[in-house]
């Protein structure tokens, strides 16, 4: 045998070796393709929170302003628990804690002048405050901006009426806070009681139905 027909058999041979190798790549793609498309969103490593707060459960595309409602957004984390007699300081540099304000259902957002969420979401906050004016509500909006950054948490603030600055120089508050906060902003709900009754993690729509219809709640329970 000539070694020109030896070398044929074998060329055939490694080609379709490479053919099946190729198809069977192809197959396992697909397959874990399929897999992907039919896993629960869990199993794939997606936050259940994120998934709950981030549409209905019908699965259809969220509305404009859903995934910052507080009565979707509302944890329930700490409820129950007294917040920590922490002292922060008003604009007149008079110690307060969260317990100065009992008797009053408590909104007390704790912000930053270097936290983008916080700043969106204030302008929210403000309208909550002007909407139960002259009720038993107060927004406590607690800046943990360091001394040097005062000045500018004061003049935006200012530009957010009614809301009155408050601030926490040490920012050690978000830590005091059991459990502690997961993110800038957080917002916890005190009932009149002084109890924690419920809080945001994240930037939220405070002038929305949903922040009234939890807001009114917690007027009549606490």
């Amino acid at each position: 045998m000539s070694e020109e027909s030896a070398a044929k058999p074998r060329g055939g041979a490694l080609k379709w070796a490479l053919w099946g190798a190729a198809a069977i790549g192809v197959a396992a793609v697909v397959y874990i393709i399929a897999q992907s498309a039919t896993k629960p969103p869990e199993s794939q490593g997606v936050n259940k929170t994120a998934v709950a707060v981030s549409g209905p459960s019908s699965g259809a595309a969220p509305e404009a302003g859903e995934t910052h409602d507080v009565a979707k957004k509302l944890e329930h984390s700490g409820d129950g628990v007294a917040p920590p007699a922490y002292v922060f300081f008003d604009a007149n540099g008079k110690k307060l804690t969260p317990a100065s304000f009992k008797g009053k259902v408590v909104v007390m957002n704790v912000w930053a002048t270097w936290c983008a969420p916080c700043k969106l979401e204030m302008p929210t906050l403000a309208k909550l405050a002007e909407a139960y004016a002259g009720k038993p509500v107060e927004v406590v909006a607690v800046s943990i901006d360091k001394p040097d950054a005062l000045e500018q948490a004061k003049a935006f603030i200012a530009q957010n009426a009614p809301l009155k600055l408050y601030n926490d120089p040490e920012a050690k508050l978000p830590w005091a806070l059991k459990p502690p906060a997961s993110g800038m902003p957080t917002t916890l709900i005190l009932g009149k009681d002084g109890l924690e009754h419920g809080r945001i993690s994240g930037e939220a729509d405070w002038s929305g139905a949903g922040a009234k219809a939890v807001i009114d709640k917690v007027l009549a329970e606490s």
